[in-house]
C-alpha cells in the first residue's frame, strides 16, 4: 500500500455508549481508490465502526479527515449502501440511479451521460424503465450500487449489502461490483461477516477484536488478481488466516 496516497485518515477514534466502550482508540489510513473490507467477531461493533468513521454517529473522541479536512457532508461526497432494500418504489431504475445527481444539482446532460455509463457497467440498461416491484432483490442491490457509484464519492460505505441474497445471486453481484470498482477506482469500505467475501473482494482486510474494539490485524490481499478463484491455494490460505484472526475464544 506504500505506493498509494492516503485519502482518509482515522486517528485515535473511540466511541462510548455511557459506560460501554465499543471502539477503543482506533487509528488507520484508507488509501485513494482502495477497496477495504472490515471483518470481526459477531457483536464487535462493525456497523458502529462504519457509522462513526463516516460521521453518521458522533465519535466520543478522535478524528476522521479527508485530505487535511475533517469529514463534512457539506463538503465531501459520501455514499452508503446498506443491507436493507433502498430503492424508491415510485421511481424507475433510471430515476433511482440519478437521484443523487439531481439533489446535487448537476446539469441534465451530465446526469444523462453518467447514468447511461453506470447502467451499462452494472448491466442494468435493459431494466432502466422498470420499477422496483418488477425486478429481483439482486437487481435492486445493483441499482443501489449504481446509484452510489454514479456520484463519484470521496468514500463509499457498504454495510453487509449482500447479506440477504442467496449464494448464486451474491456471487454474481460481487463480480459486477469488482468490475465497476476496477473501472472507477472509487474508495470503498465494505463491512461483512462473510470472510470468504472479504477475501474475494478486497485489497486489504481490517480484522477487528471483540469489544472494546481495536484493530487486531491487517491482511493484504492485493496480490490476488481478479476475478479470484476460491479454490486457489493462496486464496484458501488467506481465508484460513482471516478465520483464525476473527476467532475470539
Amino acid at each position: 500500500m506504500s505506493a498509494k496516497k492516503p485519502k482518509i485518515t482515522i486517528k485515535n477514534l473511540s466511541k462510548y455508549f455511557d459506560d460501554l466502550v465499543v471502539l477503543d482508540d482506533i487509528s488507520f489510513d484508507i488509501y485513494d481508490g482502495e477497496f477495504l473490507c472490515v471483518v470481526g467477531p459477531t457483536g464487535c461493533g462493525k456497523t458502529t465502526f462504519c457509522n462513526v468513521v463516516t460521521r453518521l454517529l458522533p465519535s466520543t473522541k478522535g478524528s476522521v479527515t479527508v485530505g487535511a479536512e475533517a469529514i463534512d457532508f457539506k463538503k465531501h461526497n459520501v455514499s452508503f449502501i446498506f443491507q436493507e432494500p433502498s430503492c424508491l418504489p415510485w421511481r424507475t431504475v433510471w430515476d433511482n440511479v440519478k437521484i443523487g445527481l439531481e439533489i446535487k444539482g448537476y446539469p441534465e446532460p451530465e446526469i444523462r451521460e453518467r447514468v447511461q455509463n453506470v447502467l451499462e457497467m452494472t448491466g442494468l440498461t435493459p431494466f432502466k424503465d422498470f420499477f422496483p416491484n418488477q425486478i429481483s432483490a439482486g437487481m435492486k442491490q445493483r441499482v443501489a450500487i449504481a446509484r452510489a457509484f454514479v456520484t463519484e464519492p470521496d468514500m463509499l460505505l457498504m454495510d453487509e449489502p449482500f447479506g440477504q441474497l442467496d449464494t448464486s445471486t451474491r456471487f454474481s453481484i460481487e463480480n459486477s461490483l469488482v468490475r465497476l470498482w476496477e473501472k472507477t477506482k472509487q474508495t470503498v469500505i465494505f463491512v461483512t461477516h462473510n470472510l470468504e467475501e472479504a477475501v474475494y473482494l478486497s485489497e486489504r482486510i481490517l480484522v477487528l477484536t471483540q469489544k472494546p474494539t481495536k484493530i487486531k490485524s491487517e491482511v493484504g490481499v492485493q496480490h490476488l488478481l481478479h476475478p479470484r478463484d476460491i479454490a486457489d491455494p493462496e486464496f484458501v490460505r488467506i481465508r484460513r488466516q482471516v478465520t483464525d484472526l476473527v476467532r475470539w475464544w
